[in-house]
């Protein structure tokens, strides 16, 4: 059984830390416990680029007023690195090496002695690219020290009362796109109004899958039940292609976090 004190503990062997912070349940967490054990001497930092969907800096600064830590939005430029744009298999790596590069510039300049993530143990059997790029920057991983996986992470942010313990995962924007399709901040856009558009609808959990001129939509379990009308259904499409889609499809299976991007699903309804 995890305590909140084994992740303290592991937080107070640093002087002072960075926290990667996306305002995601792991990362704020994280955030939490730097907060209560090195006070000022913590800082939450989120990466801003046109990989992070609108209203996620808004949730992030939000998460950590609550928490108590002090927080700002740096600039990255993950796009202006080639193995990034090519999106391959190993695209998080990019992006870490981009976000670790800028953390560690910052933490030299204003003397934060270590850099945290939000990584769990349960992260460390799935294809994570993004853990090498932390282990070339020395970040340190508090809640895998402490012997953190997923379900304790949300247990104690519940406990701690910390605003995003139930917020279901949000990944970049970039995620969207199949493996192998380039990463353009236009189609990242698009990509952006769709969801944005089906979260205006009430939807909590989704997806939409960038494949081509289709944008497939992925709900979670509880959002799915919700599609059982024709009209509900079209209300999704329209909202899709309205976002610039020549068509849409609503997969028949609930979202699975984490699943292959490109990876080939059943359609429940198609819009053309």
């Amino acid at each position: 059984m995890t305590s909140l004190a084994e992740l303290e503990s592991a937080i107070a062997t640093a002087p002072s830390a960075l926290v990667a912070f996306s305002g995601g349940v792991d990362s704020s967490l994280v955030a939490a416990a730097a907060a209560r054990v090195l006070g000022d001497r913590a800082l939450a930092v989120t990466a801003v680029s046109p990989a992070l969907a609108t209203g996620e800096l808004d949730g992030a600064r939000a998460v950590a007023a609550a928490v108590g830590i002090a927080h700002r939005a740096i600039a990255t430029d993950e796009l202006a690195r080639e193995g990034y744009r090519r999106n391959g298999a190993d695209r998080c790596y990019h992006c870490k090496s981009e976000l670790y590069d800028r953390l560690a510039e910052l933490g030299a300049l204003e003397g934060y002695t270590a850099v945290f993530s939000g990584a769990n143990i349960d992260d460390l059997g799935d294809w994570r690219p993004g853990l090498r790029a932390a282990a070339e920057h020395d970040v340190r991983h508090p809640l895998v020290e402490a012997g953190f996986g997923k379900a304790e992470v949300r247990r104690w942010a519940a406990a701690l009362a910390i605003p995003s313990a139930t917020k279901p995962a949000m990944p970049c924007l970039a995620s969207r796109l199949p493996y192998g399709t380039e990463v353009d901040p236009i189609v990242l856009a698009q990509v952006d109004r769709a969801e944005l558009a089906l979260r205006a609808l009430g939807y909590r959990e989704l997806r939409v899958r960038h494949v081509g001129a289709t944008g497939r939509v992925e709900l979670g379990e509880e959002d799915l039940g919700r599609v059982t009308t024709g009209a509900a259904r079209e209300a999704i499409v329209s909202a899709v292609r309205a976002a610039g889609y020549a068509r849409a499809e609503i997969d028949a299976r609930p979202l699975r976090s984490g699943s292959p991007t490109g990876l080939r699903r059943l359609p429940l309804a198609v819009g053309r």
